[in-house]
This record gives structure tokens, sequence and C-alpha cells, in this order.
């Protein structure tokens, strides 16, 4: 009650904000919302091969002369691998960019595999070669490979942001709401000799959560800086976020907790005559910062807020107590004098620690790599299709449909 109580207080606060923050001056030509029914089929690690519909929607919630477009992406999506996921991602600027609305909303029935905790090879790993201990005499057999994981989610997070003056400087507050259960670790087997002790139960069980379901709560402070000019497809500006979130018993989570996310993306154009033509920067850091939090809601690669950290890997393919991800990325148009059709090169590199096995953030650097094509379907918002096919460490790959630019 107590979660649902605090989710309705923000609903009700996002609505009037955005009921009281109109522009009556604005046209409804202005305002014209965009709708692109994409269908999904595409295929990744995480997933296999996905069917469904993933649309993605832009306008402008005032001026637009003086007001960001806004943007909204879904997704409906049955997989192969018996998943479903849906989902519903809004940044919303309202009129003269006087608030910014953040939401991420997801409900997954779905499976992914785990690699333990940490980056680098699996022999680093102290959790796989047979040390994991959850009771001082009881030692698990060794796990080469993935851990596969069934489990349900539930994640609501809504963030509102209030523009400082007339900079380009947001603060705010937000709440976030995680919840997993049904969770089933398909190799674990506590009755075999020697028995198999799975990472996630190893974890749980050593941090007194429930290895079958549990819950992180919290709200959280917000400082953000946006200085570009489209948040669809940049061509030039600077984005920075912070999010100090916090988790405390008393609003739901299993355990009291907290977690810092801190994220900076940059666009260099390489011709002025042509500003597709540039280099993208994109990193962030993750990091748990006090108390203790669920395996599957520890920072993990993938799990950004439109998901698209890691191409190349399977979601939460990287995982630990800190994170930090780093992505550059080469875009040119293919055409002389038109926008339609562009390319993209890019690079990525991810580290995670894991503090009780002593491998430390930097001590490994996994890196993944890959190219694209993209289609620009709508020139006043510049809504991307994208192709891209990526390639990781350790035979990784992933191939990605989507809309909209990566970062």
């Amino acid at each position: 009650m107590r979660i649902l109580y605090t989710l309705f207080l923000l609903l009700t606060m996002t609505t009037v904000l955005h009921a009281s923050d109109g522009d009556s001056t604005t046209t409804k030509k202005d305002r014209k919302l965009s709708i692109i029914p994409l269908p999904a089929i595409a295929s990744n690690p995480t997933n296999g091969w996905m069917f469904g519909l993933a649309p993605g929607a832009s306008w402008y919630m005032g001026d637009p002369e003086t007001t960001h477009i806004s943007s909204g992406l879904g997704t409906i999506i049955y997989t192969t691998k018996k998943q479903w996921i849906i989902t519903a991602k809004t940044n919303m600027f309202l009129a003269n960019d006087s608030w910014n609305l953040l939401g991420d909303w997801r409900y997954f029935i779905t499976s992914q595999p785990t690699y333990g905790l940490g980056t680098g090879p699996q022999s680093a790993k102290p959790t796989n070669p047979g040390s994991i201990t959850y009771d001082p005499s009881l030692f698990s057999s060794p796990i080469p490979d993935e851990q596969m994981m069934d489990f349900h989610y539930l994640r609501i997070h809504e963030t509102v942001l209030k523009r400082y003056q007339s900079t380009r400087f947001y603060f705010g507050l937000g709440y976030h709401l995680d919840m997993h259960a049904q969770i089933e670790d398909r190799l674990l087997d506590l009755d075999s000799i020697p028995p198999v002790i799975t990472s996630h139960y190893a974890y749980s069980r050593s941090k007194d959560f429930s290895p079958e379901k549990y819950t992180t709560s919290g709200i959280s402070l917000n400082t953000l800086y946006d200085s570009r000019d489209n948040a669809i497809n940049p061509y030039h500006g600077r984005y920075a976020f912070v999010n100090l979130r916090v988790n405390p018993a008393f609003l739901g989570s299993d355990q009291s907790s907290s977690l810092l996310w801190m994220e900076y993306r940059d666009y260099f154009n390489l011709s002025q005559k042509r500003p597709r033509h540039m280099i993208a920067v994109w990193t962030y850091g993750w990091f748990v910062t006090s108390g203790n939090v669920p395996y599957l809601d520890l920072p993990a690669v993938g799990w950004d807020q439109f998901g698209r950290s890691g191409r190349a890997y399977t979601q939460g393919r990287f995982r630990g107590e800190d994170l930090v991800y780093g992505e550059i990325e080469y875009r040119v148009p293919l055409q002389r004098n038109k926008e339609t059709f562009g390319a993209v090169v890019f690079v990525n590199t991810t580290t995670a620690s894991y503090r009780d096995g002593d491998i430390s953030l930097f001590e490994y650097l996994d890196f993944g790599f890959g190219t694209g094509l993209r289609v620009m379907i709508n020139k006043k918002s510049r809504a991307n299709l994208n192709l891209d096919i990526a390639w990781g460490e350790g035979g990784a790959s992933g191939f990605y449909f989507g809309i909209n630019e990566a970062f």
C-alpha cells in the first residue's frame, strides 16, 4: 500500500503539471502528434527473435522555437524464447522547456542468463570455479558458462524535473519501483553431490534476500543539464544526468540501500555543412553507495532507460556493485545532398566490480563493436529507423532493429 500510495501521488503531480503548464497560444499544428507504428522484428542474445509492435511517437508540448520535441517509445513483443516484453518509455518537455518528465514503465515475463558478478573471464570469478559458499561447509560445483534464470519483472520509474530559470539545468525528484517475482534458477540444484549453487542464489543468501522474489522501492534526487538541439537525434549539444536513489525499507524495499547514476553524452561535428557527420560519445557510471541491493537490481549493462547500452551482449551480461560503461559512435550521411540514408560504426566497453570476489572496477574491460544503417523517416523530428549488427567477446553477437539513435 505504501508503494501504491507513493505512486499515486507522483502520477497526480505529473498530471497536474502537464495540465497547468500548457501554452494557450500554441497551435494544434505545433502540437501535432506523429506516431510510427513500427513492427518489431529483430534478434538479440537476450530474447532470440522478437515479433510484435514497437511504436514510436514524437510531439511538441509548446512552441517549437522554445520547446524541445517530446518522444515516447513502446513495445508489445513476444519472443521465440517464450517471453513477453511490454514497455512504455517517455521523455517529455512541457511548454518553453519549463519541465522535463522522464518515464520508464516495464512488465516482463522473461528469461535471462547471468554470468556472475564483475567483468573479465569466468575463470577469474570466484563464484564460478567451485568457491561459492553460502554455508561455511558447502561448496558449489563449477558453472563454466551462463546461468539461465526465469522471472517476472515490474518497473515503474517516473522523474519530474523543473528547469532553473533560463538555463539548461533541471532539478527534480523521482519515484522508482522494481519488483522481481517467480524467480527460478534453472541450474540451481542443492540436492546433487556436490550441489550446484548459482551466483544469484549464493548472493541472495549471503545478503539475506529471498532467492524467489524481492522489491526495491525508493525516491531520487536528480540534476540534469541538457543543451542538445534534439533529444531524439542530436546534432550538437551536451547531456549530463545525475540520479541519487534512496531505497528505504519504509517505502517497501526489502532492505534499505542507495544507488548513484552518473551519465554524460557529447556530440562533435566533423562538418559544418553536414551536421549529421559527427562523432558521438556516451558514458555512464552506476554504483551501489550504501546497503545491499538485490541481485537483479544491481548495476548491469543494458538496463539504462532505453536499453541501448552493451550492443553485442545479452541484457545484464555484465553486472556488479559498481559498473562503468563507455561508447563512441561515428555517424555519417550516405547521400551527397540528402539526409535519408546514413551509417554508423561503434565500439563500446564495460567494466564491473565484484567487491566480495576481489574484482575491482577497471580490472577487466569487455569490448563490443558493430556497424549499422540509418533511414530517416521523419525529417522534422529526425527520427531514424536503425538496423545494427554487433559482435563482442566470447562469440557474443546481436542484430538490432529499432527507432531513434542509440544515444
